[in-house]
Order: structure tokens, then C-alpha cells, then sequence
């Protein structure tokens, strides 16, 4: 008939390992001390392995890591405090317990044991109950050692699967940078009597700013500023939209330009294009974004350019005397308000005069004690930068812009047009 077991041995089986301790450890060379611990240690259930000398259970922990390690202090050879050491130096997929069993008790004593790696210590000769008690602990801290361990292991497990997310999303976001790019795919144009020359930066992978030009006729070009609301992909993704209705290769989608009877492409009145814009965009183009324009009708004889501001900047005109001065009043914003109504207003350029269409971005850009640059910032600039032409003259703004702002990163994309205006009578 089969022994039933005694309630003191059902609460040590279950509740002294915890179910986290299953293979012990019990190092002493004493034999008798060691079949006095394995006798309790296995009538409670554990897998017991016995060692009479360190060097030997440094070789069984290689080959059977324990989950509790039971070793008297003083050993001939190499000593439990010796051991221990060596026992924490290895690599251990999770972590061992360490009892030192020990007739010690001075502070300094017990403080070397600690120092050494040891978790706990047992008075010898070991009572039974207080060993029961010294594993029950040791469980606990086992079970929320390895808890920790695989909450750590989840975690990591999820940042290898964010970052993963991360590489692709970082992947596709530069080559939405490059797409974004490439909408502007002329970057400088010499038409004789006048330049033309463009700057996109997004703050961003990709951003919301738009800037281009277009050929109505032999002797006309139109220009645009456009800055949609807000940053990243969808702003992105809204650029791109607009690039097609302002399009320079396909003049039938290009809402700037009517074809004649004839076959011709004429251009539109700024306002009345955008006002048609503000139209589609209210009626057929489901989004929460607005955007701000500059549109430009530049006819490069006479020097006359017709603009219409819808929310954009005031841009820059700076005349050949240096002198700078801010045009345009304002204006709604595109998608704002269904009906909207714009207005136009024209300059007459002459011969060194430039004309700068820029975003927000660059006035807004802020320096290092938090002030804005403003457009006595910017005319300060264009003043300063008097004699630098094309694209010299936007790549250096884009620097002044930096040194402002101390090198720091900019908050918001930068984009300009900057027309300079020779006259009709220079050589093409």
C-alpha cells in the first residue's frame, strides 16, 4: 500500500519550489551533511545532484544548470565564497539561487557572502522548517525574476517588430521623399529675358510645400507657391494631387489654361484659376486640408506679372536698387470656404528687379531665442544677399535660414520661386 503523504510534505512539495525550482544543487564535502539535505530536498520533491568539492560542481552547473545552488562555505580547495564567485561569472540562461551554509554570523562575514553573489545563508546545522522557508523565498524571487525575464523577452520580441515596422515605413517614406521630389522636376530655367529658379526642403521625410512653373505661350510662364496644411504623408499625398492640376507637361489638366478653338492653351486670370481650384477641392476631394497659394501670370516682355494670393505669404519684391518691398494682400486659403472669391493684383518688373514667392516656413523660421524671422528678417537677407543670383541665392537663404535658427533643425518645410527679371532686350 502506497504511503500517503503528511500535509507538512504536501506544503513543502508545493509550495517550497514554487514550481520554479526543480533541479538543486547541494555542495559540501561532508557526505553525511549531503545526504542529510538531499533526504529532505527530494522527499519534497526536487531533482537533487550532490557535489563534495567546488571544482566538481562548477563541472555539473556547465553541464546541469540548477535552479538552486546549496553550498557550505568552508571547503577544502576551492571554497563556497570561491565558488560562488565563479558560479555568477558563468553564463546561465536564467538565474540560479545561491545558499551559503555557513556557521558564520559576523556582518562582515555575511557582507563578503553577498559581495561574492550569494542570495541568502542557512545556519548549520539546518533545520528543516527554516530550509523550507529559505527555498519558499527563493521561489518567490525565481518566479518574479523569470516573470521579469519574459516580460523583457515580449518586450523586445515587440521592439524587433516595431523597429522592423519602422525600417519599411523609413524605407517607403524616402522613397516618397524621392517621388515628392521629382514633382519638381526642373529646378532652373534661363528664358532669356528672365530666371527662373526653384527650392523644396521638406522639415520632414516628405511635407506639404509645392512649387513649380508652367509655359503658356512663346513669351508668358506661369508660377505657383503652394503649402498644404499640416505635415507629413497625407499633406504629401495632397501636393501631388495638386502638381497634376498645375501641370507643365499635360496643359488639358492644367486648370490655369483654357484651349481656344483653335487648339491654343491661353492662361486663365490667376483668380479665376483659383477659385476653380477652391471649387474641386470643396466639391470633389474628400480631406480635412486646406492650402495656401501664390499663383503667378509672368509675361516676360513687358515684365508685367498678374498674381493672386490666396492665404500664402506676401512675396518678396526686391527692385534693382536693392530695395525690397511685400505685395499682395492676403486672401482666403484654398478649401477653406465653398464660394470663396479671389482677387488679383499686378506689378511691372524691371530690368534687376527679382521677385521671391516663399513659404511660410522661411518667415516663420525660428531663431534661437524664439523670435520669429519675419519679413524684415527676410528683406534683411535679400538685402545682405544683393549680389548673389539663382539658385546661389536660394541655397544661401536656405544657410542664412540655419544660422538663424542657431543649426537647428527647421519645424517647417522651405520652398520659394524666385523670378529675376532681365528685360526683353537681354540675349537669350
Amino acid at each position: 500500500m502506497a504511503r500517503v503523504r503528511s500535509r507538512a510534505e504536501e506544503v513543502a512539495g508545493t509550495d517550497a519550489g514554487g514550481g520554479v525550482i526543480q533541479r538543486v544543487l547541494v555542495v559540501d564535502d561532508s557526505r553525511l551533511q549531503r545526504r542529510i539535505l538531499t533526504a529532505s530536498l527530494q522527499r519534497w520533491g526536487f531533482d537533487v545532484q550532490e557535489a563534495e568539492s567546488g571544482e566538481d560542481a562548477l563541472r555539473l552547473c556547465r553541464d546541469h544548470p540548477p535552479d538552486l545552488v546549496m553550498s557550505d562555505w568552508m571547503m577544502p580547495g576551492l571554497s563556497g565564497l570561491e565558488f560562488c564567485r565563479r558560479f555568477r561569472e558563468m553564463p546561465h540562461e536564467s538565474y540560479g539561487y545561491f545558499i551559503l551554509l555557513t556557521s558564520k554570523s559576523d556582518k562582515d562575514e555575511v557582507a563578503l557572502g553577498l559581495d561574492a553573489g550569494a542570495d541568502d545563508f542557512l545556519t548549520k546545522p539546518v533545520n528543516a522548517a527554516e530550509l523550507r522557508a529559505r527555498i519558499s523565498a527563493g521561489a518567490r524571487i525565481l518566479r518574479m525574476q523569470r516573470e521579469l525575464t519574459e516580460k523583457n523577452r515580449l518586450i523586445k520580441s515587440t521592439l524587433d517588430e516595431l523597429q522592423t515596422l519602422y525600417d519599411s515605413l523609413d524605407s517607403d517614406l524616402i522613397e516618397a521623399k524621392k517621388l515628392q521630389q521629382s514633382l519638381v522636376s526642373e529646378r532652373y530655367r534661363d528664358f532669356g529675358a528672365a530666371e527662373v529658379s526653384l527650392i523644396l526642403q521638406s522639415a520632414g521625410h516628405v511635407g506639404g510645400d509645392l512649387v513649380g512653373m508652367f509655359p503658356i505661350g512663346a513669351t508668358r510662364i506661369g508660377l505657383y507657391g503652394i503649402d498644404v496644411s499640416g505635415h507629413g504623408i497625407s499633406s504629401a499625398l495632397m501636393t501631388a494631387r495638386l502638381a497634376g492640376y498645375l501641370s507643365a507637361s499635360v496643359p488639358e489638366q492644367n486648370l490655369a489654361l483654357r484651349k481656344t478653338r483653335d487648339g491654343r492653351f491661353v492662361a486663365r486670370p490667376p483668380a479665376q484659376a483659383i477659385a476653380m481650384l477652391n471649387r474641386l477641392i470643396m466639391s470633389e476631394m474628400e480631406t480635412e486640408h486646406y492650402f495656401t497659394l501664390v499663383l503667378a501670370d509672368v509675361d516676360l516682355e513687358s515684365g508685367r506679372v498678374i498674381l493672386s494670393q490666396a492665404g500664402h505669404p506676401h512675396p518678396a519684391l526686391q527692385r534693382a536698387d536693392g530695395t525690397v518691398e511685400f505685395i499682395g494682400a492676403g486672401g482666403l486659403p484654398v478649401g477653406l470656404i465653398d464660394g470663396a472669391e479671389f482677387e488679383q493684383f499686378e506689378v511691372r518688373m524691371g530690368p534687376g528687379d527679382r521677385l521671391l514667392i516663399h513659404s511660410d516656413g522661411v518667415i516663420e523660421c525660428a531663431g534661437k531665442s524664439g523670435a520669429l524671422l519675419q519679413e524684415e528678417g527676410l528683406a534683411a537677407i535679400l538685402r545682405e544677399l544683393r549680389q548673389t543670383r539663382g539658385m546661389a541665392l536660394l541655397e544661401s537663404l536656405v544657410w542664412k535660414l540655419s544660422e538663424f535658427a542657431g543649426d537647428a533643425e527647421f519645424n517647417d518645410d522651405i520652398s520659394g520661386v524666385l523670378l529675376e527679371f532681365k528685360g526683353s532686350g537681354f540675349p537669350g
